[in-house]
């Protein structure tokens, strides 16, 4: 998991170091500048305090000249050409003299004008000592709280993180729930993290049973649906060979023929869906004009007496590699929800050498009906007896699973347009 919980809090870490660091150094810098401005400065004031205290009991008591500071005085009435040339022109107070590297008190009393020296090497070497030194120390503190402390919260989600890399392997169709088995967990797995693994280990059982169920309901169910279909198919067949049948009756059973063999494409599409992704259908080359020439004759039948006139254009002849009844399934629906929805005027098909298009000039659907079209039971004309609400979602998903795309255009009171595109992968023409 390059995004998982663990690297987060990696994360979040480093950046409470980083912000950490740069908060101390910007605190380094200003201590150290209050230690040589202020620190420094009060003491060459309290220096100069002693010294004029002890100057009145004693006026030869020489200025203070040790290894950190230099003292000059400067009597009243004498003249200061005994200081150092820098020194001369400076007025009372504090001075900074960086190109000399000195810090300067001047001192100017009734006795005389005192001049206090501290050098700035021995005020950057007493910063650092009673400064940065500690300062330091705290950083590295704080470094070690943050390692100990993102340790300690590394040891309480590694075992989410292990969780969810498990999880991550799992396989949806079968989904390996052996590695969360109370047995195999971690040691170091306790407390709320192992009873979120039992709740998984459980729930991956769960679906693989379910995923079992459903496995075997659709073997199961596609054998059961084909046994009565291929009897009404035969039994249709014989009834069609008997001499002298009513032309009533032979259409009825006519009929029944188509209906059985819908039914059947249906069940196989139904089939396709369920089967893993991985698992291809048998598919073969067939000639979409054949299939949209069936499924038309078949659609007829639905508009009945309807002023509604349904063409199929067939622009050359294209040919497809997929299962037939797919697209049969495709087509008929397609056609179906045309036929039903049209009340006069046109059905027309259009078979292209990449595509197949279905429009007609029926009730159409406005654009909030045309956004929800693909949702399974959903019905643009709910007040119109025919139809679950199914088709448009069945297509969808039928093209989805061989890489066809559906696209819808449709206009209310006009008509609707739906194009069935293949791509150049499983198309072509003879």
């Amino acid at each position: 998991m390059p995004h998982g919980l663990p690297r987060k809090i990696r994360i979040a870490f480093i950046v409470q170091m980083v912000m950490a660091s740069l908060a101390i150094l910007v605190a380094f810098y200003v201590v150290a500048a209050l230690f040589k401005y202020s620190f420094i400065q009060a003491t060459l004031q309290d220096e100069a305090q002693h010294y004029w205290a002890l100057h009145e009991a004693s006026p030869a008591q020489p200025p203070p000249n040790n290894l950190a500071l230099r003292g000059y005085l400067v009597e009243a009435g004498y003249s200061n050409l005994a200081l150092p040339a820098h020194l001369r022109g400076l007025a009372p107070g504090f001075h900074d003299l960086a190109a000399e590297g000195e810090l300067v008190w001047v001192d100017q009393r009734a006795p005389g004008t005192l001049y206090l020296v501290y050098l700035r090497e021995q005020a950057t070497r007493v910063a650092l000592w009673f400064a940065v030194l500690p300062a330091m120390l705290a950083l590295f503190a704080i470094y070690g709280a943050t390692w100990l402390t993102y340790k300690a919260s590394k040891r309480m989600v590694s075992p989410v993180a292990w969780l969810a890399r498990q999880v991550s392997r799992w396989d949806p169709r079968h989904p390996d729930v052996a590695a969360l088995a109370p047995e195999r967990l971690p040691a170091d797995m306790e407390g709320e993290a192992r009873q979120l693994a039992r709740a998984l280990h459980s729930l991956g059982g769960r679906v693989e049973a379910q995923l079992e169920r459903e496995r075997n309901f659709t073997r199961d169910a596609s054998h059961e649906l084909r046994t009565p279909l291929t009897v009404i198919r035969v039994a249709s067949d014989m009834a069609l060979d008997e001499p002298a049948i009513p032309p009533r009756v032979a259409r009825s059973l006519q009929r029944i023929q188509r209906s059985g063999r819908d039914m059947e494409a249906v069940i196989d599409a139904f089939l396709i869906l369920a089967r893993e992704s991985e698992i291809e259908p048998q598919s073969e080359w067939f000639d979409v004009c054949e299939v949209v020439q069936e499924e038309a004759d078949s659609a007829r039948t639905l508009l009945g007496d309807k002023p509604v006139a349904l063409e199929v254009h067939c622009h050359g002849q294209p040919q497809l590699y997929a299962p037939p009844r797919v697209l049969h399934v495709v087509i008929g629906n397609l056609l179906r929800n045309a036929c039903s929805y049209t009340d006069r005027g046109t059905v027309a098909v259009t078979v292209e050498s990449d595509s197949v298009t279905v429009s007609d000039t029926g009730i159409g659907m406005a654009p909030d009906a045309l956004a929800r079209a693909f949702e399974p039971f959903y019905r643009a004309a709910p007040e119109r007896p025919m139809g679950t609400g199914l088709g448009l979602s069945i297509v969808l998903r039928l093209c989805e699973r061989f890489g066809w795309t559906v696209d819808l255009e449709s206009a209310l009171d006009t008509g609707t347009v739906a194009r069935i595109r293949f791509g150049t992968q499983g198309a072509g023409a003879r």
